[in-house]
């Protein structure tokens, strides 16, 4: 396997018995890291020999990048956040386009390529990777203006960094676009980060929703990626039975 899984603290935490219990149970199964997992949790995190994949580099989902009145809360927290994941050996921070409210998508592209240019220099001075979210705008999060990956294929080349990638979460992907393999193939050197779940419900990936997840593990596998595979589905029964379950489907 030349990717790593993770998973998404925020999918699994709730049911399960306890945050060492998760934690250390994952790194059992064979997980290398953890996301988006409460501060308070860090160093158990350590304890485990967990990483920290993944955490939000900055606020919020909605109202990101792609509007300059937003830049002056945006790098602060951006700044900050780098210096976090130096010091705890985070490899990549979670940024948002926010949404359209009417802005022309070829515009958005241009002023969200234009703040992750400004910060981009420090990230690659930090060796932390900016991975911008596709979200699909359908189901989830309406109006969200990265939804598309050809969208966020053009705010990456326009950066030009190689600390600023795309999060590619198929799930959404699924959702907004569908045709999967092809599209990763061909985007994959603009790709830092994957998610999964399953379609539709955001549940397991297991034989009730659409996604045929094993030959995906394997077209991500082939494009050469080392990073993080990230679980970030909600379990229907027990979460390590669950995450048991799709770490032993996506092994490639």
């Amino acid at each position: 396997m030349t990717f790593q899984q993770s998973f998404a603290w925020w999918a699994f935490a709730q049911k399960a018995p306890s945050a060492e219990a998760l934690l250390r149970a994952a790194a059992d199964i064979g997980y290398r890291g953890v996301e988006m997992i409460d501060r308070q949790h860090w160093p158990l995190v350590r304890d485990t020999g967990l990483t920290i994949a993944t955490i939000a580099g900055h606020g919020t989902l909605t109202q990101g990048l792609n509007r300059r009145e937003h830049w002056p809360r945006i790098e602060p927290e951006l700044r900050e956040n780098l210096a976090l994941a130096v010091e705890w050996g985070i490899p990549a921070l979670i940024c948002f386009s926010g949404n359209r409210d009417g802005l022309d998508d070829d515009a958005g592209a241009q002023i969200t390529a234009e703040a992750l240019s400004r910060i981009a220099p420090e990230a690659e001075a930090a060796g932390v990777t900016l991975v911008l979210e596709l979200l699909n705008s359908k189901v989830n999060h309406p109006d969200y203006q990265c939804d598309h990956t050809a969208w966020g294929v053009s705010v990456i080349e326009q950066v030009n960094s190689p600390r600023v990638k795309l999060l590619y979460d198929i799930y959404h992907m699924q959702i907004m676009e569908g045709d999967l393999i092809r599209t990763l193939q061909n985007a994959a050197p603009h790709i830092g980060h994957y998610h999964t779940a399953g379609n539709p419900g955001r549940y397991d990936l297991d034989d009730q929703q659409e996604i045929n997840y094993p030959p995906i593990m394997r077209a991500i596998a082939a494009t050469g990626y080392t990073g993080f595979v990230g679980q970030e589905f909600a379990p229907k029964g027990d979460p390590i039975d669950a995450l048991r379950a799709a770490f032993e489907l996506c092994r490639v």
